[in-house]
């Protein structure tokens, strides 16, 4: 079984695009995970994307989520909610000045509550800054991130608040498979 799944590009060109959203009211604090860390990376991308089909990346080895992590240019920043995790951003900094934002999101009992719009300003933010942190990548020049019609229902408008516009949309049939849940067998929804 196979279902429609539309994938839509969104990019930004200049620092200047950036729309901030306001900050969550609470003790929501952002950090950079600075040490590639497998086992956090895994936990927070089974977390976040258990209920929403993320599923690439699960059968990777320990060596593969090492690989990808310690890329120069690479960053995980993480939104805590009174010391518990609730989402994350991972950037990837491309060639010419290009980053992508490759994963997004939180964990499903924060949503709702102005993190996610509060994550994303600080994480495009840092994007447009990365070249700061990474002596010898090129100053950025276009920050870009994909999502689907699999992502959670407010993406998209969430994107779009904070000054992302749409350049590609792309529809392709995909294996129709079930949500994991942040690990086996856990029920989802």
């Amino acid at each position: 079984m196979s279902i429609a799944v539309t994938t839509w590009s969104l990019e930004q060109t200049a620092p200047a695009d950036r729309l901030p959203a306001a900050a969550p009211d609470g003790d929501v604090r952002i950090a950079r995970a600075e040490v590639p860390s497998p086992e956090f990376s895994r936990f927070l991308y089974a977390s976040v994307g258990g209920d929403i089909r993320w599923t690439d990346r699960l059968g990777w080895t320990y060596a593969q989520w090492l690989e990808d992590l310690d890329r120069p240019g690479t960053e995980t920043w993480v939104a805590y909610d009174r010391g518990t995790p609730a989402g994350y951003v991972q950037l990837e900094a491309q060639d010419d000045g290009v980053v992508e934002i490759v994963y997004f999101g939180l964990i499903p009992a924060f949503r709702g509550r102005r993190i996610g719009g509060h994550l994303l300003s600080y994480a495009v933010a840092r994007a447009w800054d990365l070249a700061d942190r990474w002596p010898g990548r090129a100053t950025t020049k276009r920050v870009w991130l994909h999502t689907c019609s699999k992502d959670g229902e407010h993406a998209m408008d969430n994107y779009l608040r904070r000054g992302f516009k749409l350049f590609d949309t792309k529809v392709e049939e995909e294996p129709d498979v079930a949500a994991p849940g942040p690990w086996p067998g856990a029920q989802v929804g």
